[in-house]
């Protein structure tokens, strides 16, 4: 019958326990010089070496001929405890063992005397799980055992355990196992098995295992079925890291701000049964990933994935900024919390979708930070001046706001255009006040402002304070502050702008920045009439 690698290659000694020598080199030295004590507390996280080191320690205590604190497992009794004829080694499974009841059955147990070794020795894996009556009942025996008697006991939840039981007990924490560690192990576990295992995915399934030797092994085992050397994309295939692409499409979505492509693929993996809170928790993974490339320098280290999935990753991190990928590890979080609760899966994941694709939506602080992220980007930009602009500082060049510059391709139509259209083109960037034009207060300036915070609420800082002048019936004039003048500038806001302003008043102007250092006087009822009469041919005569 085929045994499992993990059960295969289990240490037999403290010497193949591999990085936890912290630990095997106390007991060594305490199996040698005889110092061994009544109880022990053995914790860290699974696959850590915990049963193994309690089975070997039982074998040293009770070997015939030990070599240097290790068992020799050659005598009879490290024979017998391998293949469990000796019963004075007991192992308890205190997950279905955890009432009080059994806990006085072990302490009547105790009292008798080994029938073939030397120490009868309890081996109680999962100890969190016993109740408190059972640890009460616990607590004397395991103060003041038998001379005869040694408890080992296993836990990966130290923090369950009473004060009282960590108070009776000498306490080793096994750590995770290093990658390097396990891809050595795994390697010489290949050539004992003639397998042909590369160095790269040795490195990966040490690190899908998460520093779990008896995960890692199991991988192996799994990677078997393969035919050829077992390489990185192998283990992907086997572990189930492979086919994950439609994590990137929706965390491309995501980035892109496209709902829409966010909710097709949501309905695409529903209707193929995908479970909706493996889902999040998949793509809660995988922003992790963009954190810590994003964070860390060398996250290839770190991050757990095939070789050609770092690529993604780097390019998907370019995309956003650290903030806004811990936004939205909130966000998934606070859905997965949600979907525990009993709500409707498919609708929990499709509004996650939308709150991580439209911020503008949500008025929670997270998505406000996002908005305020993109805000600190725009007024960055307003700061850095491209070259062009220092360039038309030394050589100004007049030229009307948001009016694109003629393509070279067109350079020659433009040449055989009537000089008045050149002249056109050539007005002012920055209009300024001639003498024989009159400038007016544009009235309808806070209902534009209005409208233009409204639909984009970063406009705010910029518009605040802002007025506006039509100046001799052509142009209209803003005046504000510095950040604004640069904005107008970029051309896209301008659009904007003279679009609120036909939407609310029906007007055309050619906009333009107020460059004058006083305000003009807004004329009186009187003189807007006379104006008016003047426009339209009426002959006034003024005293």
């Amino acid at each position: 019958m085929y045994r499992a690698l993990y059960r295969k290659y289990r240490p037999a000694t403290f010497t193949e326990v591999v990085g936890q020598e912290h630990i095997t080199t106390t007991l060594e030295n305490a199996v040698k010089t005889g110092k061994t004590s009544h109880a022990y507390l053995f914790t860290g996280s699974r696959g850590t070496g915990k049963t193994s080191c309690a089975k070997i320690l039982a074998k040293a205590v009770n070997c015939l001929n030990p070599h240097d604190g290790n068992p020799c497992n050659e005598c009879e009794i490290c024979k017998g405890i391998d293949n469990g004829s000796i019963l004075d080694i007991i192992e308890i499974d205190a997950a279905s063992n955890n009432g009080v009841d059994n806990i006085r059955e072990l302490r009547e147990e105790a009292n008798f005397t080994p029938a073939n070794a030397k120490y009868r020795v309890y081996i109680i894996d999962e100890v969190h799980m016993l109740s408190i009556g059972a640890f009460n009942a616990l607590l004397k025996t395991l103060e003041e055992p038998p001379a005869h008697v040694i408890f080992i006991l296993a836990t990966t939840e130290v923090h369950k355990l009473p004060s009282t039981i960590l108070s009776r007990c000498q306490r080793f924490d096994f750590k995770r196992i290093a990658p390097e560690a396990i891809a050595k192990r795994l390697k010489l576990v290949a050539e004992e098995e003639n397998m042909t295992l590369t160095d790269d995915g040795a490195m990966l399934i040490s690190r899908i295992a998460d520093g779990a030797m008896r995960d890692a092994l199991s991988i192996l085992d799994r990677c078997v079925s393969y035919e050829g050397a077992i390489d990185s994309k192998v283990v992907a295939e086997s572990s189930g890291l492979a086919g994950r692409e439609y994590l990137f499409e929706i965390t491309d979505s995501v980035l892109d701000k496209d709902p829409a492509k966010a909710l097709e693929i949501i309905n695409k993996l529903y209707n193929d049964s995908c479970d909706m809170e493996r889902l999040l928790t998949e793509l809660t993974g995988h922003f992790r990933n963009l954190m810590v490339s994003k964070a860390v320098k060398n996250f290839e280290n770190v991050v757990v994935c095939p070789q050609e999935e770092t690529e993604v990753i780097k390019r998907q991190a370019s995309k956003t900024t650290l903030s806004n990928i811990m936004t939205c590890i909130d966000v998934l979080t606070n859905a997965s919390i949600e979907m525990k609760q009993g709500a409707n899966r498919r609708t929990i994941t499709e509004l996650c979708m939308i709150k991580l694709c439209s911020a503008s939506v949500s008025q929670d602080i997270s998505s406000i930070a996002i908005r305020l992220d993109e805000l600190e980007k725009k007024l960055q930009a307003v700061k850095e001046l491209p070259a062009e602009e220092e360039r038309k500082k030394e050589n100004p060049k007049k030229e009307v706001l948001g009016e694109k510059r003629e393509d070279k391709s067109e350079a020659k139509e433009e040449k055989t255009q009537p000089v008045k259209e050149e002249k056109e083109k050539a007005e002012p960037k920055v209009a300024q006040r001639h003498d024989d034009n009159t400038e007016i207060i544009y009235d309808k300036w806070p209902d534009i402002v209005e409208k233009l915070t409204k639909k984009d609420p970063s406009m705010i800082p910029m518009l605040a304070g802002s007025s506006a002048y039509v100046y001799g019936g052509k142009y209209l004039l803003i005046k504000g502050s510095e950040v604004l003048r640069r904005y107008l500038n970029t051309g896209d806001y301008t659009k904007i702008i003279k679009r609120a302003v036909a939407e609310i008043s029906g007007d055309n102007y050619t906009l333009g920045v107020y460059n004058k250092s006083e305000e003009p006087k807004q004329q009186s009822p009187l003189e807007g009439l006379v104006n008016k009469a003047k426009k339209l041919g009426i002959d006034i005569q003024e005293d």
